[in-house]
């Protein structure tokens, strides 16, 4: 509950992001291991047609991010789809919303990190293999979770690095490669049917989302009316633009051999520049994986972390390192789940998982930007607008509803089993929340 405490607290907030700084940050949150392997995936379901998927979500994610301006623009406190949910719709709700978020990250950094062991392996042969995978995979985790709990500043350093080496092959692909294009490889026969599109969607809006992540600093940015809005469009364009034109260089040039590949931009890389090309892509996309499973694995557990300190789950998860001043008893709980879910899954699955929470956090979010203009919430200045405001969060949920009719019965009941138990900490643990506040 946002009282006057947190008041306070938010007001002490230096609002010091602007346009360029936010739509930088969601870019770089938003592009990161999924499009490495991505166009693999949308190819081996849709063929040919796989580039109608990225247009499904490009509508998808622009009726949502409207839903996401609208609210942003309403709510200036840290905390993102979170606070804005709870503002909207009370604690409980607020609550799920920050456990989806948690659900989010977990998933999603677990998917990222098997592309991140395989584009290892296709760099170096000798890791190539299912028992190097979970030694890398092992070792990362093992060495990214002491870095972090030794302290912020070294879990940082990497993520300016791992930026310039993302976007740079990107671009230099995108341009090379638009030369070596064969058109019949563009060619596709028929439109796919709906609930193939919808699957192949599902998956692919893994490489869309990132934005309830880079909004969580809300309360640090200036002008939140005219900044998020302005923010969240520069950057969605950016970013389609690019997906599109990467999967179509992609299709382009590998044809069918697109579907079958592990490592699909790289391969790409391969024919359009020649061996040094893929060796680039597959450089880049490790450091950049590197970067976003290490930026990850310094701020997901620090959800654990708050759960632990706001007396929702057993308080040794907020327990603070006496010489390095950091949860490192989250960091490890945080990293032993992620290596299991790594190790155990694949990209698909994870990503799949991680989208399912993705979605429902979206249509929370939509319902939210919905209930705050119905009351006219405002957090100064002037409210984002847009025409039939009122009818942009229900067909952001039609869409959203779309999307999740390919979901299958085993994914429903490991998000579902997630928020159910969510629900019994609530309330299990109300009392003592209630008395510890009280004291």
């Amino acid at each position: 509950m946002h009282d006057e405490t947190t008041t306070r607290s938010e007001s002490s907030l230096v609002r010091a992001l602007g346009v360029w700084g936010l739509a930088a940050s969601i870019v770089n949150v938003t592009i990161g291991g999924g499009i490495f392997r991505l166009p693999a995936s949308a190819a081996s379901q849709l063929g040919g047609a796989a580039p109608l998927a990225y247009l499904v979500c490009a509508v998808a994610m622009g009726l949502i991010v409207l839903c996401f301006a609208q609210a942003g623009s309403r709510v200036a406190l840290t905390g993102g789809p979170y606070a804005y949910v709870e503002v909207a719709f009370g604690p409980l709700p607020g609550f799920l919303a920050g456990v989806l978020l948690w659900v989010v990250g977990t998933f999603a950094l677990a998917a990222v990190s098997t592309i991140f062991a395989d584009s290892l392996g296709a760099l170096i042969p000798a890791l190539g293999g299912s028992a190097a995978r979970v030694v890398v995979l092992l070792v990362i985790f093992a060495a990214l979770a002491a870095v972090n709990v030794r302290g912020v500043k070294q879990g940082t350093t990497l993520n300016s690095v791992a930026t310039v080496a993302k976007l740079l092959p990107l671009v230099l692909l995108l341009v090379v490669g638009a030369f070596a294009i064969r058109a019949p490889n563009l060619a596709w026969e028929g439109a796919p049917a709906a609930g193939d599109l919808a699957r192949s969607s599902i998956v692919l809006i893994f490489a869309f989302a990132g934005i309830e992540s880079a909004l969580v600093p809300s309360g640090e940015v200036k002008n939140v009316a005219r900044t998020i809005p302005r923010a969240i469009g520069l950057a969605m364009v950016t970013i389609t633009t690019m997906y599109i034109g990467l999967h179509l260089v992609a299709q382009g040039v590998l044809g069918a051999a697109l579907a079958k590949s592990g490592t699909p931009l790289a391969d790409a890389a391969a024919v359009a520049l020649g061996p040094w090309g893929r060796t680039l892509i597959l450089v880049g996309a490790v450091v950049s994986m590197f970067g976003y499973v290490s930026g990850m694995t310094l701020a997901v557990p620090r959800a654990l972390f708050a759960l632990g300190r706001d007396g929702f789950l057993p308080r040794r998860l907020a327990a603070v390192h006496p010489r390095f001043h950091t949860p490192h008893v989250a960091i490890v709980v945080q990293s032993v789940i992620v290596l299991a879910l790594a190790i155990s899954g694949t990209f698909e699955q994870l990503a799949i998982l991680a989208n399912l929470s993705t979605l429902l956090l979206y249509a929370a979010c939509a319902l939210a930007a919905w209930e705050l203009r119905r009351r006219n919430v405002q957090a100064g200045g002037i409210p984002f607008r847009v025409p039939a405001a009122g009818l942009v969060p229900f067909l952001a949920l039609a869409v959203i509803a779309w999307l999740l009719t390919s979901i299958k019965r085993d994914e429903w009941m490991v998000v579902g089993g997630v928020i159910v138990v969510a629900v019994v900490i609530f309330y299990a643990t109300a009392g003592a929340r209630g008395a510890r506040t009280a004291g």
